[in-house]
């Protein structure tokens, strides 16, 4: 499923003006009850906790970072990525794309993953994994954008 981020349910299309977080800086998104006093989501807001329940949650954009560099990446011949931890323990990351408008763009050529956090350096973005078989990154992309959830849980 494709989330936009501080959403929890999917929706049919993904646009700025249906989006509730799009354009609000972090003071608001903190007054409205979006994100906490940490600037993480909230449980009410998180899309991992309102479908998954119990102590599942979205991670942090440390948390993603970490995942990149305490992990071995393999991408392998389904178009997925391979994350073995330093535990010998590993993930599978499908490449499912992201939604923009009603169209699903970059299914099994990239992945989207939403992180908890929004980015500072710009109102209508949030910190998200994105990756492909060339390699992965954090960085911010808008908000609107409706992008694929990998809970972790406590």
């Amino acid at each position: 499923d494709y989330f936009a981020w501080g959403e929890t349910e999917t929706k049919t299309e993904y646009t700025q003006d249906n989006s509730l977080t799009h354009g609000l800086t972090i003071s608001e998104l903190q007054s409205q009850g979006y994100i906490d006093g940490s600037g993480n989501l909230t449980p009410s807001h998180d899309a991992a906790t309102a479908n998954w329940g119990g102590s599942w949650r979205m991670p942090t954009e440390a948390e993603l970072e970490e995942l990149i560099v305490e992990c071995t990446w393999t991408w392998t011949t389904q178009n997925v990525y391979k994350v073995t931890g330093p535990n010998g323990n590993h993930i599978i990351l499908p490449a499912p794309g992201s939604c923009l408008g009603s169209s699903p763009n970059g299914w099994d050529m990239s992945g989207f993953y939403w992180s908890s956090m929004p980015y500072e350096s710009n109102s209508g973005n949030a910190y998200c994994l994105r990756f492909d078989s060339s390699g992965q990154h954090v960085n911010g992309i808008a908000r609107h954008y409706g992008q694929s959830v990998r809970p972790v849980s406590e």
